[in-house]
């Protein structure tokens, strides 16, 4: 089998490529190994369109560099930290920890729709993680299956926290602001409105629908029709999400201030994840015997 171009590179003097890891529009994810400390770590090595102006990319590489730095703030346990931002061949490289496992999105197109309970556990961890972000003034923007790292060793992790993915192929909204993935932006963002910490609450939303129903709620054909659709219309109520529809309800409310709150949807999250029902109107209902799921195991 022939070497993967590139592997055995040293980036910045310092991160040897061993092998990639993944692909996309943005750019190649890499195994790295930090040849100063002497360990292994996730390499991002972020593209652009090649008949981007001059001028345009470097500002969008600078753009980059400071929403990373920014980025570095969140430390979480539910978070894949940033550990650095180098630039090579004049373009940023994201140095992040390495976390092994699969993608949410793997794992439904794999498996399909997960069970309300499991996905209540994964929405969980990936509130807390947002909810750590929040706390240090970071929005993540691009909350979707893709971006959810669910570990080997059992840990649910967000990843890209405040870098806008998909640099290199970007969405338009409706007022012509670039985006990324359509499908699970907030309707204040498809409409270029300023987001705030709701809109990735709104997110989340969208991902829980997509885990339990095996669909986005608002795909469409093309772009423009995926987000006339986020800004206009109501989601179709979930069909097998159960106990979990009422926080997904919640948190797919058009207007950001009408919202379930981050703490609210992470306590009904973690009911739910134990076996509960979650009941909004009283008193969270406790888990029946000893809290276990024989569909899922309660496990990942």
């Amino acid at each position: 089998m022939s070497e993967v171009p590139d592997t055995g590179r040293v980036i910045a003097d310092r991160y040897r490529l061993l092998d990639p890891l993944g692909e996309g529009g943005a750019g190649t994810v890499w195994r790295a190994r930090d040849e100063v400390l002497g360990r292994e770590v996730a390499v991002k090595e972020v593209r652009i369109p090649a008949a981007l102006p001059a001028a345009e990319a470097e500002r969008l590489h600078a753009r980059l560099e400071g929403e990373v730095r920014t980025a570095a703030r969140v430390t979480h346990r539910n978070v894949v930290t940033v550990h650095d931002v180098v630039t090579q061949d004049s373009r940023p490289w994201i140095v992040m920890e390495l976390v092994r496992g699969l993608t949410l999105s793997d794992v439904l197109e794999a498996d399909g729709p997960l069970s309300p309970r499991r996905a209540a556990r994964i929405g969980a961890e990936v509130l807390a993680a947002l909810r750590g972000g929040h706390e240090a003034g970071v929005l993540h923007r691009d909350v979707k299956p893709g971006n959810v790292l669910l570990a080997n060793d059992g840990r649910v992790m967000l990843k890209d926290f405040g870098i806008t993915a998909d640099r290199g192929t970007p969405e338009l909204t409706l007022a012509g602001e670039p985006i990324s993935t359509p499908e699970y932006v907030a309707p204040e963002r498809a409409t270029g409105r300023t987001p705030g910490p709701e809109s990735d609450l709104w997110s989340l939303g969208v991902l829980l629908y997509a885990a339990t129903e095996g669909r986005s709620p608002f795909g469409r054909d093309t772009p423009a029709d995926t987000l006339r659709a986020v800004a206009d219309e109501e989601p179709p109520p979930p069909d097998r999400a159960g106990v979990l529809g009422p926080v997904i309800e919640g948190l797919l409310r058009g207007d950001p201030a009408e919202r379930l709150t981050a703490g609210e949807a992470e306590r009904r999250l973690r009911i739910l994840a134990a076996g509960g029902t979650g009941s909004p109107t009283g008193p969270p209902a406790a888990p029946p015997g000893d809290g276990t799921d024989a569909t899922d195991g309660g496990g990942l």
